[in-house]
């Protein structure tokens, strides 16, 4: 028989459900380190199943009551594996386009306030975090990364009124759906003020307020990550910080910019973070990416600024030492990056393939 697959959508339906399934990730050990499903299996019998070795899923010993579901890079060796589990008596499906389709998989957690509530969608694979302010009935989007049917969806099924959607920064890991989202509802999107963008916005600058509902979301410039980098403080509970500040660790300095330029920036990114750190210790840190997989949970990534100053002791370095540090600990830079930031400049991601230009982790910490 023609062996079964499935396409991401279904097994994130399943995860999201808790349905019993057992996702076996078949990729070499430096691939799935790079990324990987949460709750996965690994083992890796990429080489052998290439080779069509018909022992090289002789190890796997599942309850065959559970469905199997294979998983590598792009969805075709993973069905020679499907194919062996299934010729052994599991019900084995394949994942269609495998981690590349993966990446636009996603998941939500909620935190609520007195007076508003945030809901955290999350891309599971490559930990895009992008978020819902609520208050009352109306919304606010921010650093939409995700297809813009999925909050189109969530502010039709909450009766919600999206009055803005903003962006933290122009982004070079993932391609903002902020234009598109924002143009689906008649309005114009929002983003820090920079010089860059071809299409229409509306500038954003330090002390920009937004009121939302019962609250107001206040613009504080951040520069450092990327010159426009902002973040915004939510009734002064909440800080949703993009990548200039993580749970774990800061962002990096270094993107579209020579070595002079990337110490001028992680100088920048040092005083905008002495600026969050003096903030109330109780407000909560939600940022714009996280560097593991994300659990089926719903539970919400973020911290307090408080814990955020005990885990990260970037933070209490003199500048000299910061920039020092901050510079030897750069990640490989992402082979994607320049492609993305010009699609964001432009607005305009008509002609490409969305998911073979996101595919990959994001790379936007330094801990």
């Amino acid at each position: 028989m023609e062996q079964k697959e499935i396409n991401a959508n279904t097994l994130r339906q399943w995860l999201d459900s808790g349905k019993n399934v057992n996702v076996l990730d078949i990729r070499p050990t430096h691939e799935r380190e790079e990324w990987h499903i949460s709750g996965s299996i690994h083992v890796d019998a990429y080489d052998e199943l290439k080779k069509n070795n018909p022992n090289a899923l002789e190890a796997i010993n599942f309850d065959k009551s559970i469905p199997v579901v294979t998983v590598c890079a792009g969805g075709k060796t993973s069905m020679i594996a499907a194919q062996l589990l299934h010729d052994s008596g599991y019900d084995s499906y394949n994942l269609q386009g495998g981690m590349k389709a993966w990446s636009l998989s996603w998941n939500t957690a909620q935190l609520s306030f007195d007076r508003f509530e945030l809901v955290q969608f999350r891309r599971t694979g490559k930990g895009c975090l992008s978020y819902m302010i609520i208050s009352g009935q109306e919304a606010m989007a921010v650093d939409a990364s995700l297809p813009v049917e999925v909050y189109r969806d969530f502010i039709e099924y909450r009766n919600l009124t999206l009055k803005y959607v903003v962006d933290t920064h122009v982004h070079a890991d993932h391609l903002s759906r902020a234009k598109e989202l924002a143009e689906s509802f008649g309005l114009k999107p929002s983003i820090p003020k920079n010089n860059k963008l071809v299409y229409p916005f509306h500038s954003i600058s330090d002390n920009t307020t937004f009121e939302v509902g019962e609250v107001q979301v206040k613009a504080i410039h951040t520069p450092g990550h990327t010159l426009e980098s902002t973040s915004y403080l939510v009734d002064d509970k909440a800080l949703l910080t993009g990548d200039t500040l993580f749970t774990n660790g800061v962002g990096r300095p270094d993107l579209k910019a020579n070595e002079e330029e990337a110490r001028q920036k992680a100088s920048l990114l040092y005083h905008s973070l002495k600026k969050l750190i003096v903030l109330d210790s109780n407000i909560v840190v939600l940022p714009g990416h996280t560097s593991q997989p994300i659990d089926f949970d719903g539970k919400p990534i973020n911290s307090s600024i408080g814990e955020v100053l005990q885990n990260v002791p970037l933070l209490h370095q003199d500048e000299d030492v910061f920039i020092q540090t901050l510079l030897s600990r750069i990640p490989e830079t992402p082979s994607n990056y320049l492609t993305i930031v010009e699609k964001n400049l432009a607005g305009d991601f008509t002609g490409i393939n969305l998911i073979d230009l996101e595919a990959g982790a994001n790379r936007c910490a330094i801990s």
